[in-house]
């Protein structure tokens, strides 16, 4: 919420800038900042969406609600964002317009560096915390919550838009050649085009299901095998239906010398366990296999 309202003031104040001045780059990070605020509202909403319980048509849950939101939010971040930046600086080189009252255009640029820098630094701690001993790669790799990268994704790709539309403007002002103006639109658009890309290439691995850490997998694989009654643990299948919420399939190969009572109360005493030990577990699967299984599934 805080995101969306300061978005939602930079906006306005670089679309009034854009106005005075009449620069191209000053309009494109205004339209940058427009996105923003509707990918804030968009991610709100998934959130929301993806709370509600499950029913009879969707019996996992509604978890991956916000995993198609977040790839909504990519997309948009390459059509509006990246395509009318890219547009709109082509047009200002094509026709160029020189720039006036660029100290307004200026202070605007600062103010809104200012609020996204506090934006970014927020964001860089939350996900900082979360990523743990990864790299920040890695994190961005394995994280299962869209928003808390997006975030720091889209913050870091406006405060580097920041930066090309006062360098483009400085250079315009200096040489008194509106071209720079323009190229720092398209240079805009570029980050936002990559920025959007990647973005969109981890939302759809969420979307089409992604395992759980391997860490987890590892353990649950332990927790099963060190049960009395459990000689062999076979393929351990797991995917993500929301950030917290992981479905989990085991393949088990049980003593042949117990009763299917004992498998029975084995396997719940598994669950519970299971439950108690990794809460983001909220189904738990366990097949019987027999050692003719072992010889052919892993």
């Amino acid at each position: 919420m805080v995101a969306l309202l300061a978005n939602l003031g930079i906006a306005i104040s670089k679309f009034v800038a854009a106005m005075i001045t009449g620069s191209s780059a000053m309009l494109t990070e205004g339209v940058h900042s427009v996105v923003d605020c509707t990918n804030q509202l968009l991610l709100m909403w998934g959130r929301r969406a993806a709370k509600r319980p499950p029913d009879k048509l969707h019996p996992f849950g509604y978890g991956r609600e916000l995993y198609f939101w977040s790839f909504v939010v990519a997309v948009m971040v390459f059509a509006l964002g990246a395509g009318v930046s890219i547009y709109e600086g082509i047009l200002h080189i094509q026709h160029p317009e020189p720039a006036v009252s660029p100290t307004i255009a200026y202070a605007v640029l600062l103010i809104a560096f200012l609020l996204e820098g506090w934006s970014t630094i927020e964001a860089y701690r939350d996900f900082n915390r979360s990523r743990g001993n990864l790299s920040w790669f890695q994190a961005i790799r394995r994280s299962k919550d869209p928003p808390a990268f997006i975030v720091l994704l889209e913050n870091g790709a406006a405060m580097a838009g920041i930066i090309a539309a006062a360098v483009g403007l400085a250079l315009s002002q200096l040489t008194h050649d509106p071209f720079f103006d323009g190229a720092a639109s398209v240079v805009i658009g570029v980050i936002l085009a990559i920025t959007s890309c990647l973005l969109a290439y981890e939302s759809k691995a969420l979307l089409i299901g992604e395992a759980a850490d391997p860490e987890l997998v590892a353990a649950l694989h332990d927790m099963v095998l060190e049960k009395k009654g459990v000689t062999a643990v076979g393929q351990v299948l797991t995917v993500h239906s929301a950030p917290d919420q992981v479905t989990a399939m085991l393949s088990v190969d049980f003593d042949d010398e117990i009763t299917a009572r004992d498998v029975e109360n084995l396997v719940w005493g598994i669950e519970v366990e299971a439950a108690k030990r990794f809460p983001m577990v909220r189904r738990l699967y366990l097949r019987p296999r027999s050692p003719v299984d072992a010889d052919t599934v892993g």
